[in-house]
């Protein structure tokens, strides 16, 4: 259940944004992106963001205020290079961008900027409200009973809401979540926009606490992923995604944090825990595909720089631009045979094929 201390303010999400053809999902917000971050995955001035996107005539204040990840330093607003950034920068728009962007609005974590309010960090606590209790909880994840006068009831009648009409923000919110792939939340299986949710949960919820000064122990990021509503947020929890968290937790710890991002960063990581392989690491920019060999739908998408470290956690990697060729089944296959070959030499036969192996496996 949402915090009752919390105050539910619409902000400027009841203006419109003009998210262009429904079928297109959030290509706008994709588009807005690679330019106001200059088609580069590193931080960049808020200032600097919004010129560039006013040179195409677009908006800018729903990336920038219900998106994005926003922060102070030194007196000048920065937009943070975090997950979502990556994913728009390094590959071209799809359906896991869409579900990924709206999982980050509900989310609702976009941190501070000079003159900013402090509901302002949390602008959208209306639609993290609606998604736990409403759709989670009540629909269990049935989001055909998602419409705007179910919104607007639901937000009403709650007392935390202040905003002067709720009409405009029900309709908007609807339209958002009826472009942005939602229904597919309720697949209990891991998917590949449900793993990159994970590392961006990951990224505001230590970057919110770091901002309130209270950094938060590796030991604990699993407790504190729990609290951060990702869980509920992402979709319907399963053990399958509760055996992928721990590995993907994994993951984010051996490749730095959001200091992944980070080239000198990461080398020095390399040079601390990998000393002999830091001369293995890869002078090409696009990304590298990290999968747990005990799943391999646990596909993570992380700098090139990360590789080594990556397989040091217990991943293997392959190129991006191969992963949409990557053969499961050879691969499963392949697995099992090396199985059957190790089980051979101890002298222990197997009564049944590998193919045979792996229909079982797959019931």
């Amino acid at each position: 259940m949402a915090d009752p201390r919390e105050e539910w303010r619409p902000g400027s999400f009841t203006k419109n944004f003009s998210w262009g053809p429904k079928n297109e999902g959030l290509r706008e917000l994709h588009e807005t992106i690679r330019i106001g971050f200059d088609g580069r995955a590193e931080n960049t001035t808020r200032a600097a963001f919004r010129e560039r996107v006013d040179k195409i005539g677009r908006p800018d204040y729903i990336p920038l205020n219900f998106f994005l990840l926003n922060k102070l330093v030194n007196g000048i607003d920065y937009i943070i290079a975090d997950e979502l950034v990556f994913n728009a920068i390094n590959f071209e728009h799809n359906r896991d961008f869409d579900k990924l962007a709206i999982f980050a609005f509900n989310f609702s974590y976009v941190g501070a900027w000079k003159g900013a309010l402090s509901y302002q960090r949390q602008p959208a606590l209306w639609a993290r409200a609606y998604i736990a209790d409403r759709v989670a909880g009540e629909f269990n994840w049935d989001t055909s009973r998602i419409n705007a006068n179910d919104i607007q009831n639901f937000v009403s009648n709650d007392k935390r809401y202040t905003g002067k009409t709720t009409r405009k923000l029900s309709t908007n919110l609807n339209y958002l979540y009826s472009i942005s792939g939602i229904e597919s939340f309720k697949a209990k299986r891991v998917e590949r926009w449900w793993v990159d949710a994970l590392f961006l949960a990951m990224d505001r919820t230590i970057a919110s606490r770091a901002d309130q000064g209270r950094p938060i122990n590796q030991s604990q990021y699993a407790d504190y992923l729990t609290g951060s509503y990702f869980h509920t947020l992402s979709g319907r929890r399963s053990l399958e995604k509760d055996l992928a968290a721990r590995h993907l937790i994994t993951l984010y710890v051996a490749c730095g944090g959001h200091d992944r991002f980070s080239e000198e960063a990461v080398t020095a990581l390399h040079t601390v825990t990998l000393p002999d392989i830091a001369q293995e690491i890869s002078n090409r920019k696009t990304p590298t595909i990290a999968i747990h060999p005990s799943n391999v739908r646990i596909a993570k998408s992380i700098p090139r720089v990360c590789a080594m470290l990556a397989r040091y956690a217990g991943f293997f990697t392959i190129d991006a631009d191969s992963f949409e060729d990557f053969d499961v089944d050879q691969f499963i296959r392949g697995n099992l045979q090396e199985a059957i070959q190790k089980l051979s030499s101890k002298g222990i036969q197997p009564n049944l094929s590998a193919d045979e192996l792996m229909r079982l496996m797959r019931g």
